[in-house]
C-alpha cells in the first residue's frame, strides 16, 4: 500500500500543475492497485479500478505484464471482478498491443476451453505486434491440428487486421492555425530544454509553442468541432532541424485523435502543413503517427513578363500569395481526388504527394510501423499455411530505367533491399524495404524510443542489425536530478535490449558521453551500409545515414528494417584550389551559398547530396555530411577514394578497439564483429574485388552543383539574420556571409567550439592559435567567454598524449571533472576559456545556454531561435555559425575579425586541407590524422 500512497501524493502534486495522474508503468505499483480492486470494501477501490482500466501503459512495461496476468485470471474465471467481465477483459487485452497481452491471448486461444479460445482467437486477429516466438507458437499449434490457430493464421494471411479497419475519409475538413512565419524548427514544438519530460506526454505537451497558442488551438477546436486543426509554417518549411517525435506527439496531443480510450495522452493523426512543405525527416515522423503532411505552396515567386523572378533590394525573390491560410481559415482536403480546396470546394493546390497509396495505408492503420509489422505477419502466415497472401497492400513502386546507371544511394538501396522482385534494378522513386546495418539512439529521445519498443512489445535487438549504440551526449553537460532520474534507467533498458551503451548500468566502465554522431561514424565500417539514428545529424561519411524519429529508431532496432522511397540525388563536385588560410568549414558554407546562386532554389531539400570528396578522411568529411541536415537534405553520401576509405576504416577499427578495451563490449560480441567486418571490407578494397562505393558514369541526378574553391577567399558565416524585415528569412541556414560583411565590428558575447561539427583537428587549432597569440602579444586575454567541448574522450586522450591538452589547460579558467560533474546549469559566463565535458553542450540547448540576448559565434549547426541562446527583453539572441579559427579569434577580440586580422591569426596553422579528387596529392590529408 505504501507505493500506492506515494502515487496518490504524486497525483496531488500533479494536480497543482494542472496535470492528470501519470500513467502507470511500474508492475509493483499496479500489483498494489489490483490488491485494492480485489478488496471489495476498500475506500480506494473505485479509483484503483480507473487506474487499472484507463491509466496503465501497454506493451512490455512491467505494469503491462501484471495487467495482462490479472486479465487472464478474470477471463479464465479464476477471479471475478463485477466491473470487468471476461468479454471486457478481452477488449482491454486487445488495446495492449503486444508482448504479455499477446502471450496471454495465445495461452487462452490455444487452451482447452473451446468457447473462450474462440473469443481469444477473434481478438488475436486484430493484433499485429507479434514476434517470432508468438508466430512460432501459432505455427506449432497449427501443425498439432489446433483449429483456432488455423483460423487465426488464415485471418493473418488475408491481413484482416488491416482490411477490417475503417478507411480514411474521402473528405477531411480542417481549420488552420499559423504556428509561425518562416521555417518552423521542431524546437518550437518540443523545446530541447524540456527534453527531460518527453516521456511524460501530458507534461511535455505544455511546452508546445506557447500557452497562448495552446489556448488558441483549444478555442479553434471548440468553434469547429467537426474539423481537425492544421498546424502551419507560413512562408516556410514545417519541422526543420530534427525529426523530434516529441514534436509530432505534442501536435497530435493538441490536435489529433486519441489512439485508445484505455491509454491516456497517446494521440495520432496530426495534420501539418508548410508553404514549402514538410522537412524530410519530420515528414517521416508524421507518417509514424498516421498523420498528414501537406505542401501548401500558398506563396509563389512573383515573375516579370519574361517569366523571371522579380528580385527585391535584398536580392531575394518577391513572393505573392496564391491563397490565404491565416488562422481560422476553413479548408477541405479532398482525399479521394487528392486536392486541397477552400471551404466552397474550389481547388487550391494538388496534394497528391501527401496521399500516396503507402501514406494512405499509414493513415488507415494509425502508424507506419503497424504496416511494417502487418506485412511481416501476413507473409509468415501465408508461408505457414502454404498459400499465397491475399493482395491487400499497395504494391511497392518499382522503377527501373533501362540504360540508366545507378547513383551511389541507388546502389546502396539495391544492395540492402528486402522483398523486391528478384533481379530487378531499382532507381529513385522506388519504394523499398531495406536492411538497416547500424542504429543509433541518443539520450533525450532514447526514453521515447524505449517507450516505443515497449509499446510494440519488442524485447531484444534484431539479429539483422550489425551494431547499435545508445549515447549519453545530449545530457552530458549537467548531471542534474532530471538526468540522474532518467539516464540510468534508459541505459539499463538499452543495454539489456542489446545496444552498446555510453554509460554502463553496472558501473564498471567510465561513462562515455561522446557525441553520438562521432561514435556512429566510427562504428559504421561499410561504405555500403544503411544507418538509422534518432537525430537529424545522423549523417555518416561512410554509407548513407538517415536521421529519424524515436519510433523509426525503435522499429529499426526491433526489426532490422526501414521502409522508404529511394531518394533522388544531387551531385556535388569541386574545382579550383583551396586557399591555405581557409578551413574546410568555409567550403561547407560556400557549398550552400554557391548552390543557391547556381540553382535559385534549394535543390538539396529532400534529396541525397552525393559529395565527391574523396581526399578527406572520415572525421573531416563528416563536417560536410553533418551540415547537410541544415541544407534540408534527406541524407548525404561521401564518394571516397580507395586508400582514403581504407585509412578511415583503420582509424575506425582502432577506436572500436578502444571501446572494447574500456569494457564496452556486450555479450553478443558486437564490437569485435564490427572490427571483423572492417577487416573484410578493407580486404575487398585492396584486392579490387569491391572498390570504394562510386556511382555509375551514366547515373542520373536531379541536379549537379560544382563548388568553385578559387572564389572562397575569406571565412564564411551562417547568419540567422534575426532582424530581417521578412520574418520568413530569419533563422534559416541559407544566409551565408563573408566575414568582411561585418567590417570587424560585430560584437560577440560568447564563442563555442564543440558539437558534432568539430574533430580532433579543431581542438589542435584552438591550442595552436592560443600559442601563436601568446607569442605575438605576450599573453592571451579573452574579451568574450570561449566554451570548448571536445566531441569524444578519445580525442582528449590523444590531445593529452600529443601535448595539446596541456596548452588548453594552461589558458582555461574551468575544466570539467568527471568525479564531480556539474549538477546545475551555468547561467552566466566569465571572459575565460571553459573546457567542458565531451558531449553536445550548447548545441543541444536542453541543459546549458548562452546568456539571454547574447550574440554567439559557434562551430555548431543550430542557429534556430531559442536553441543555443534565448531572446532577452532588450535584444534578440543570435547564434552565428563559423569555423573554429573564426570562433576562437572572435572570443579573444570580443568581435568578429576583419579579413586581415583573420589571415594573420591563422598564418602557419595547419587548417583542414582539401583538394578535389582529380588533383589530390599525397599531402592532401590533414597532418592531424
Amino acid at each position: 500500500m505504501s507505493i500506492y500512497l506515494d502515487y496518490l501524493a504524486e497525483i496531488k502534486s500533479r494536480e497543482e500543475q494542472g496535470l492528470a495522474p501519470k500513467p502507470i508503468d511500474d508492475g509493483i505499483l499496479l500489483g498494489e492497485v489490483i490488491a485494492l480492486i480485489v478488496d471489495a470494501g476498500n475506500e480506494h477501490r473505485a479509483d484503483a479500478l480507473k487506474f487499472f482500466i484507463y491509466n496503465t501503459l501497454p506493451g512490455t512495461t512491467s505494469a503491462a505484464v501484471v495487467k495482462a496476468a490479472f486479465l487472464k485470471q478474470i477471463i479464465l474465471g479464476v477471479t471475478a471482478i463485477p466491473e470487468i467481465t471476461p468479454a471486457f477483459a478481452l477488449e482491454l487485452l486487445s488495446h495492449m498491443k503486444g508482448g504479455p497481452s499477446v502471450e496471454v491471448l495465445l495461452d487462452i486461444a490455444l487452451g482447452d476451453d473451446a468457447a473462450i479460445a474462440k473469443q481469444a482467437g477473434e481478438v488475436l486477429k486484430t493484433q499485429v505486434f507479434l514476434y517470432d516466438a508468438d508466430m512460432f507458437r501459432l505455427r506449432d499449434a497449427l501443425q498439432a491440428g489446433n483449429a483456432v490457430a488455423k483460423d487465426v493464421l488464415e485471418s493473418y494471411a488475408a491481413a484482416e487486421f488491416f482490411t477490417k479497419l475503417p478507411d480514411v475519409e474521402d473528405e477531411i475538413k480542417v481549420v488552420t492555425f499559423i504556428a509561425g512565419e518562416g521555417d518552423i524548427s521542431t524546437d518550437l514544438l518540443s523545446p530541447g530544454n524540456q527534453a527531460h519530460s518527453r516521456s511524460d506526454r501530458e507534461l511535455h505537451g505544455q511546452c508546445m509553442i506557447s500557452p497562448e497558442a495552446q489556448q488558441a488551438i483549444v478555442a479553434l477546436k471548440a468553434q469547429h468541432p467537426d474539423k481537425r486543426v492544421m498546424l502551419i509554417a507560413e512562408k516556410g518549411t514545417m519541422g526543420v532541424g530534427s525529426s523530434r517525435m516529441s514534436g509530432v506527439n505534442n501536435v497530435a496531443l493538441w490536435t489529433g485523435k486519441q489512439s485508445s480510450p484505455y491509454v491516456p495522452f497517446v494521440n495520432f493523426a496530426p495534420v501539418v502543413g508548410g508553404t514549402n512543405g514538410i522537412s524530410p525527416i519530420f515528414a517521416t515522423t508524421v507518417d509514424v503517427t498516421g498523420g498528414i503532411g501537406i505542401n501548401l505552396k500558398n506563396w509563389a515567386k512573383k515573375t516579370d513578363g519574361e517569366g523571371k523572378p522579380i528580385i527585391n533590394n535584398d536580392g531575394n525573390p518577391v513572393l505573392e500569395q496564391k491563397f490565404s491560410v491565416e488562422t481560422g481559415t476553413v479548408l477541405k482536403i479532398d482525399v479521394k481526388n487528392r486536392k486541397l480546396c477552400d471551404e466552397n470546394g474550389e481547388e487550391l493546390v494538388d496534394v497528391a504527394a501527401a496521399f500516396t497509396p503507402q501514406k494512405m495505408e499509414f493513415m488507415k492503420a494509425g502508424s507506419s510501423y503497424a504496416i511494417v509489422f502487418g506485412k511481416k505477419l501476413q507473409s509468415f502466415a501465408a508461408e505457414t499455411l502454404g498459400i499465397e497472401p491475399t493482395p491487400v497492400y499497395a504494391p511497392n513502386k518499382e522503377i527501373t530505367v533501362e540504360g540508366q546507371g545507378l547513383t551511389a544511394v541507388e546502389k546502396i538501396f539495391n544492395r540492402n533491399a528486402v522483398g523486391v522482385t528478384p533481379g530487378k534494378i531499382l532507381h529513385a522513386g522506388s519504394d523499398v524495404r531495406v536492411k538497416v546495418n547500424i542504429v543509433g539512439s541518443q539520450d533525450t529521445t532514447g526514453l521515447m524510443t524505449a517507450q516505443e519498443l515497449e509499446a510494440m512489445a519488442a524485447t531484444v535487438i534484431s539479429p539483422l542489425v550489425d551494431g547499435a549504440y545508445q549515447s549519453g551526449c545530449h545530457t552530458a553537460s549537467v548531471w542534474d536530478k532530471k538526468a540522474q532520474a532518467n539516464i540510468p534507467k534508459l541505459m539499463s533498458f538499452m543495454n539489456n535490449f542489446g545496444l552498446i551503451t555510453a554509460r554502463d548500468p553496472k558501473g564498471v566502465y567510465h561513462s562515455m558521453t561522446d557525441v553520438i554522431h562521432k561514435v556512429l561514424n566510427d562504428i559504421t565500417v561499410d561504405d555500403w551500409a544503411i544507418i538509422i539514428g534518432g537525430d537529424s545529424h545522423t549523417r555518416m561519411s561512410k554509407g548513407v545515414a538517415f536521421g529519424a524519429d524515436s519510433g523509426t529508431v525503435a522499429l529499426a532496432l526491433a526489426t532490422g528494417e526501414a521502409t522508404m522511397p529511394i531518394p533522388q540525388s544531387v551531385k556535388v563536385t569541386f574545382k579550383g584550389t583551396m586557399q591555405p588560410h581557409m578551413d574546410f568549414r568555409d567550403v561547407v558554407h560556400a557549398t550552400q551559398a554557391q548552390m543557391l546562386a547556381q540553382c535559385g532554389d534549394n535543390v538539396f531539400q529532400g534529396r541525397i547530396i552525393e559529395v565527391h570528396i574523396g581526399t578527406l578522411l572520415a572525421d573531416q568529411a563528416f563536417t560536410f555530411t553533418d551540415w547537410t541536415a541544415e541544407m534540408k537534405a534527406k541524407a548525404s553520401i561521401c564518394i571516397s577514394q580507395d586508400e582514403t576509405l581504407i585509412e578511415s576504416l583503420e582509424i575506425a577499427k582502432s577506436r572500436i578497439q578502444i571501446m572494447i578495451d574500456k569494457g564496452m563490449e556486450n555479450a553478443a560480441g558486437t564490437l569485435k564483429g564490427l572490427i571483423a567486418k572492417a577487416d573484410a571490407r578493407i580486404a575487398e578494397i585492396r584486392s579490387g574485388v569491391k572498390p570504394a562505393l562510386a556511382p555509375d558514369a551514366n547515373a542520373k541526378y536531379f541536379a549537379e552543383v560544382v563548388v568553385d574553391l578559387d572564389i572562397i577567399d575569406e571565412p564564411m558565416i551562417a547568419d540567422p539574420d534575426v532582424n530581417n524585415i521578412d520574418v520568413s528569412k530569419r533563422y534559416t541556414h541559407d544566409t551565408i556571409r563573408p566575414v568582411s560583411y561585418y567590417g570587424g565590428t560585430k560584437k560577440v558575447d560568447l564563442g563555442f567550439v564543440g558539437s558534432c561539427m568539430v574533430h580532433k583537428g579543431d581542438m589542435k587549432i584552438v591550442a595552436q592559435m592560443l600559442k601563436n597569440i601568446e607569442k605575438a602579444d605576450g599573453k592571451v586575454e579573452f574579451k568574450a567567454p570561449l566554451v570548448v567541448a571536445a566531441p569524444t574522450y578519445n580525442i582528449i586522450d590523444e590531445l593529452k598524449a600529443e601535448g595539446d591538452w596541456d596548452i588548453l589547460q594552461k589558458y582555461s579558467g574551468f575544466e570539467f571533472d568527471d568525479v564531480k560533474p556539474k549538477t546545475t546549469n551555468r547561467t552566466e559566463y566569465e571572459n575565460i576559456l571553459y573546457l567542458e565535458r565531451p558531449g553536445c553542450n550548447l548545441c543541444m540547448g536542453n541543459q546549458e545556454k548562452a546568456e539571454r540576448g547574447d550574440t554567439v559565434l559557434a562551430t555548431s549547426t543550430r542557429l534556430f531561435q531559442g536553441r543555443v541562446v534565448e531572446d532577452s527583453a532588450e535584444k534578440k539572441g543570435e547564434s552565428l555559425l563559423a569555423s573554429t579559427p573564426v570562433v576562437v579569434l572572435s572570443a579573444i577580440l570580443g568581435r568578429t575579425p576583419n579579413a586581415e586580422e583573420y589571415k594573420s591569426a591563422v598564418e602557419g596553422i595547419d587548417l583542414t586541407k582539401f583538394a578535389p579528387p582529380k588533383s589530390a596529392s599525397a599531402g592532401s590529408s590533414s597532418v592531424h590524422f
